[in-house]
């Protein structure tokens, strides 16, 4: 036990407690809107560093660790490819999802597609969220179990109180100057981290080039179980609602274009690390968990007791407001999409604050029995990444771009890609090849053919009522 480790860890959690405590008083937070957007009221900086740490938690610094250690240095930057891509296109598409945006993605389906669509699309989120909010849980009781005497279980249930807190108390607000703050300690950590170990213990980039070189350039994957590891994240980026509401959340367009290119440039700052030291972790630590491959390092025979304590806080903020993140916007679901739309009479914007802080603690719960059903955090990651990505982001994308898009083109690919990877993932065959790589194909055959063999009803009339919608917000 590191007691220089628990000092940096509880300084920290110290300082977030604090934060969200301030955000939370009525004064900060006083409205759903408040809660849910920040007032749309976010400058760029804040805006990329609440996307960069949304996105980058413990599926990177624990899933995508264990994958870069298993299969080597190519492979690690591989699998960050889709992160890399997806931002690069949120980067295009960022003053047009600002005026599309609004609450919640389903909103948008509803004003494209109707209300059906939006109800089926709200569901397939929260099993998705749901399932990101629980490897979050368990990511950051590896964290503390790594720092304390405590039991990973434990650490779990620590790290579920706090997150729903950051999530409870200022909503939006809260957690995305979190989120700043974290971004900015962790990309610290991360790159000192490398100057000791990359540096110095294992003496330059040259080994590195060496770790499970005999497997080719895949680490002995084949060319499509790779892509099945790259796509999850690219399609979920893409369709993240967490992402299109941080841009709504922007205080102007502009605001919402520079903080997807700092989003994108904090990805590569922090993804290049990432690899580094997991590959490193291969070299200095062979036959380690390896989930454990870049949090490991933060032992003093590696690092300084500062730095590795750094280190470690760094990843446990990181991992808690992308909790927090997840939290926040399936509470954002429950209100408009499933409370909003099904209550015979429309909750006033106060009674939103309180069934949004509700929810909070629903999914809360909800993620931690789930997190008992998948065997690693890198298992429940590509699970919950394709079951959005195969049922969402192509509904988005058609809705943003192909006019003939209809409501039952829509629903049949929610259904069929929710269906398609369940099936995969319940047979076991997620095992060699990930559900994304037969979902995604499927779904995106069943909105194209049943669009087409269905009549377009009113779907260009909605589209062209979107599109009028992006200009005045942008205006």
């Amino acid at each position: 036990m590191n007691y220089t480790h628990i000092a940096v860890l509880i300084a920290y959690i110290a300082l977030m407690v604090v934060i969200g405590a301030w955000f939370g008083r009525k004064k900060a937070t006083s409205s759903g809107e408040d809660f849910v957007l920040a007032g749309r009221s976010l400058p760029a900086p804040v805006i990329g560093g609440t996307m960069l740490a949304t996105f980058v938690g413990s599926g990177s610094i624990i899933g995508a660790a264990n994958f870069a250690y298993t299969y080597g240095l190519i492979p690690g930057f591989l699998f960050f490819s889709g992160t890399i891509t997806g931002t690069i296109l949120l980067i295009v598409l960022s003053r047009r999802v600002r005026g599309v945006a609004g609450h919640t993605v389903p909103e948008m389906f509803d004003k494209r597609y109707g209300k059906p669509v939006r109800i089926a699309a709200t569901i397939m989120i929260l099993i998705a969220f749901i399932g990101i909010t629980a490897y979050q849980f368990t990511g950051a009781g590896y964290i503390i179990s790594l720092i304390t005497p405590l039991e990973e279980s434990t650490g779990a249930v620590i790290a579920a109180l706090l997150i729903t807190f950051l999530a409870l108390s200022g909503g939006l607000k809260s957690v995305a100057w979190t989120d700043f703050l974290s971004a900015v300690v962790i990309v610290f950590a991360l790159w000192v981290s490398v100057f000791f170990v990359v540096g110095t213990d294992v003496g330059g980039l040259a080994p590195l080039t060496e770790v499970n070189s005999d497997a080719g350039v895949f680490g002995g994957l084949s060319a499509l179980q790779m892509l099945g590891f790259i796509l999850p994240v690219l399609v979920l980026l893409l369709g993240d609602q967490n992402m299109y509401q941080r841009l709504a959340a922007a205080k102007s367009d502009n605001a919402a274009f520079w903080g997807a290119v700092l989003f994108c440039l904090g990805s590569i700052v922090m993804i290049v690390p990432i690899v580094l030291l997991s590959v490193s972790s291969a070299l200095l630590q062979p036959g380690i968990e390896p989930d454990m491959a870049v949090l490991s390092l933060s032992g003093t025979q590696f690092t300084p007791a500062v730095i590795g304590g750094a280190l470690l806080a760094g990843a446990f903020a990181l991992i808690i407001t992308t909790g927090s993140s997840y939290l926040l916007t399936c509470s954002s679901n429950v209100v408009h999409d499933l409370v909003g739309q099904l209550s015979p009479t429309k909750p006033s914007d106060t009674a939103n604050l309180w069934i949004g802080r509700a929810a909070v603690l629903g999914v809360a719960i909800l993620g931690f029995v789930m997190v008992n059903f998948f065997p690693s955090v890198l298992a429940l990651q590509m699970y919950a990444y394709t079951m959005y990505g195969v049922t969402i982001t192509p509904v988005l994308l058609a809705g943003l771009f192909w006019k003939r898009a209809n409501g039952a083109g829509a629903m049949s690919a929610l259904l069929v890609g929710a269906a398609v990877t369940l099936f995969w993932e319940i047979s076991g065959r997620a095992a060699e090849l990930n559900s994304v790589i037969v979902a995604l194909p499927a779904s995106v055959l069943a909105l194209v053919v049943v669009s087409l063999l269905t009549p377009p009803g009113d779907a260009r009339k909605r589209s062209a009522a979107i599109q009028d919608s992006a200009s005045e917000v942008s205006a």
